[in-house]
Formats: structure tokens, C-alpha cells, sequence
């Protein structure tokens, strides 16, 4: 309880117009205080990945999913980091893994290409933070149209089209 009352009163400062509701700016700002930059793509992503109400915005109750996810996020890079403040590609691979992604390599590595902004093989936390965001909108997404629960879908080109335009960074 003590961590909800925690997020509650950071939520609070977070909502300076005091609507209950904060925009991505406003996480933004938020997360650049903690010494986390993510670009504002990034950040209206968190919202969509957690936008219920499909307001554009993130209420207290969302901001409370998207920071378990966060922490889950934090805790497999912390495991694997091993004081570097980086994870390597193979370290960044199992931590994946521990959030509860499964690539096969192709993927892997293609969308480590994406992530890997300096092109060095290092993921710092932000950029694996990115990383597992887009993940995760891709299995939402995925799932929304995987409704056998069968893991494979058919997409006729106006449902892949959504699907581009939902999964952009």
C-alpha cells in the first residue's frame, strides 16, 4: 500500500492542471526528472499501451499498469546489468526473456537494430525500457486480432495497415 500511495502523491505532481488525467507531456517531463529521456513517440506509446478508456490520456488507475510493467521492465535489466549501467545484445536477449518475450532470433536482432541507438551493441535503461514498450503494443496489437488465441493471424491490407500505423516509434 505504501507504493500506491507513493505513486499516488508523484501521479499528483505529475497532474498540475489537477484533471486526474496526465498527457504524454506531462510524463514526459515526469520521467526526464528521474533521469530517464524517452521521446515523446515513446512516451504517447506508454499511453496507448495503457490507455483503457481510450482518452488519450492516463488516468491514476493506468498509470498504476503502466508502472508495474515498468518495474518488471527495470527489475530483468537490473539483474543482468552487472554494474555496467548497459545490457549487451545476449544480456538484453534473457532479459526479455524475463519479461516474458520470446523472439526467435531474426526478430531479435532486427528490432535490436532499431533500439540500439548508437549502434553499439549496448542497451542502456531507457533504450530497453523502449524496446520492451514497443514489444509489448506489438502483443497487444497482435492479440487484438490473435482472437483463436492461436498465436498466428490473417490480415487483409486495411488490418495490417491499422497494425503499421498502431506499432510506429
Amino acid at each position: 500500500m505504501e507504493n500506491i500511495a507513493n505513486l499516488r502523491e508523484w501521479f499528483g505532481v505529475v497532474d498540475s492542471n489537477h484533471t486526474g488525467n496526465i498527457t504524454a507531456p506531462q510524463l514526459q517531463r515526469a520521467f526526464s526528472i528521474g533521469n530517464l529521456e524517452f521521446s515523446i513517440s515513446i512516451v504517447q506509446q506508454m499511453i496507448r499501451m495503457y490507455d483503457f478508456d481510450k482518452n488519450g490520456t492516463m488516468s491514476f488507475e493506468e498509470f498504476v499498469a503502466l508502472n508495474k510493467f515498468l518495474l518488471k521492465v527495470q527489475q530483468a535489466f537490473a539483474d543482468l546489468e552487472r554494474g555496467r549501467g548497459y545490457l549487451g545484445t545476449d544480456d538484453a536477449y534473457e532479459a526479455l526473456i524475463k519479461v516474458g518475450f520470446s523472439l526467435d532470433s531474426p526478430a531479435f536482432y532486427t528490432v535490436c537494430e532499431s533500439f540500439d541507438k548508437n549502434k553499439s551493441g549496448k542497451f542502456r535503461l531507457d533504450d530497453f525500457i523502449s524496446l520492451s514498450i514497443f514489444l509489448q503494443s506489438a502483443r497487444n496489437l497482435f492479440n487484438s486480432f490473435d482472437t483463436a488465441k492461436q498465436g498466428r493471424v490473417t490480415l487483409d491490407l486495411n488490418q495490417f495497415v491499422f497494425c503499421a500505423a498502431n506499432c510506429r516509434i
